[in-house]
């Protein structure tokens, strides 16, 4: 399996700060926010990874990360992606570089305490299709939100609403994505939505349709880091534990 970390983005969020620098590049306590997805695949044994940014700022990365061998990575790519198309227009550069493997997809701001070795594993054993994880929050309406069938987290996924005003459950689909290699055609026939990009909610929408999606809820901590108010808490979070310290397993449920 093959790591692909989305980095691009105008980071509108967090300006002034992405004025003179890409998002992924602030600091997160002590290091590049970029650092942390990089280790998460790592750490699940993903060392095989691709960044796909864009941007002014994108040759910064290079800059910061050369080939990756400091942070345990075996085989370092970049890709570039031209103009805000959004999450799943990012995913379709990826397609040379998946050359027909399955992929674990991580946002570059997304943080977690826990090891995704189990997942991982999990959806290498999975025949196919698609694989979300899930985490409990106080905010779901800024996320894509899942309704089960039930309320239990524990059963199956019926439906995953983008930025719901009125949320189905509190369980947010977090910036962590396993896929088989359907997942560029997918792509391919996504239509942009209202804000004019191609949103992966759509692609998760689309394997769930055809019965072929998976969850699992994320134990430990995780966090985004898009906003002032996020990247304070996950500074504060790593301050206080290491965001790569515990080595929390992932919670399963089909």
């Amino acid at each position: 399996m093959k790591g692909v970390i989305l980095a691009g983005g105008l980071g509108t969020r967090l300006r002034p700060l992405t004025l003179v620098t890409n998002k992924h590049l602030l600091p997160v306590f002590d290091r590049p926010m970029v650092h942390y997805p990089i280790e998460c695949l790592v750490r699940a044994g993903i060392n095989e990874i691709l960044i796909v940014t864009g941007g002014e700022h994108a040759g910064d990365f290079l800059k910061l990360l050369k080939n990756g061998k400091d942070l345990g990575v075996r085989h370092l790519e970049y890709a570039y992606q031209e103009g805000e198309g959004g999450i799943a227009d990012a995913l379709k550069l990826a397609e040379d570089f998946a050359d027909g493997a399955k992929v674990c997809v991580v946002l570059g701001d997304n943080i977690i305490q826990g090891n995704l070795r189990r997942a991982a594993g999990d959806f290498f054993t999975q025949p196919s299709g698609a694989k979300i994880l899930l985490k409990e929050v106080p905010d779901p309406e800024r996320f894509g939100v899942v309704r089960f069938e039930g309320d239990d987290p524990g059963g199956r996924v019926t439906e995953i609403i983008e930025k719901p005003t009125d949320p189905p459950s509190r369980y947010a689909v977090t910036g962590i994505y396993f896929y088989d290699n359907d997942v560029f055609d997918i792509c391919q026939t996504l239509k942009p939505s209202g804000r004019g990009e191609l949103e992966i909610t759509d692609v998760n929408n689309a394997y769930l349709q055809r019965g072929d999606l998976t969850h699992e809820v994320l134990d430990g901590w995780w966090t985004d880091a898009g906003t002032f108010e996020s990247l304070l808490r996950a500074a504060n979070l790593v301050a206080d534990g290491g965001a790569n310290l515990a080595e929390v397993p992932v919670v399963a449920n089909a």
